[in-house]
């Protein structure tokens, strides 16, 4: 999937307001606010750009109120940054195909599985069910 490279104007006209503030000026959603994703196998995208960054079999339940997962997609265009605002000092992840936020990972995921924990905005993010999800 190419690079995406588009005005803000552009991200602005295409996203709705939530979405716009939190993927492109690095906001944070309420805790508990999104409504969640079904429990179906499938894959989650990047709100802003499709590019495909989770699978339905790495998200758990964290209850930190945000949709959390142990790892990313195999290849996923999951970048890091290091993150000091609020006097706090994250590791912040993005979508390296567009620039969107997605949230931060800390490293106090699964133990018996990657240790992390991707925490990541429900806005920023959209599922696609695998085409046989209905079926199962």
């Amino acid at each position: 999937m190419p690079k995406i490279d588009r005005t803000d104007a552009e991200w602005r006209a295409e996203l709705d307001s939530e979405t716009y503030r939190v993927t492109r000026q690095h906001g944070t959603e309420r805790a508990f606010s999104h409504p969640g994703f079904p429990a179906v196998p499938g894959v989650f995208k990047c709100a802003c750009c499709g590019a495909e960054l989770f699978t339905q079999e790495t998200k758990y339940e964290s209850h930190c109120g945000w949709p959390a997962f142990y790892a990313t997609k195999e290849d996923a265009p999951v970048g890091e940054s290091r993150d000091t605002s609020f006097g706090m000092v994250r590791t912040e992840v993005h979508c390296d195909n567009c620039g969107a936020h997605l949230g931060h990972v800390f490293p106090d995921g699964p133990q018996d599985k990657t240790g992390l924990r991707y925490c990541i905005n429900g806005v920023a993010l959209r599922f696609e069910p695998n085409e046989n999800a209905a079926e199962r």
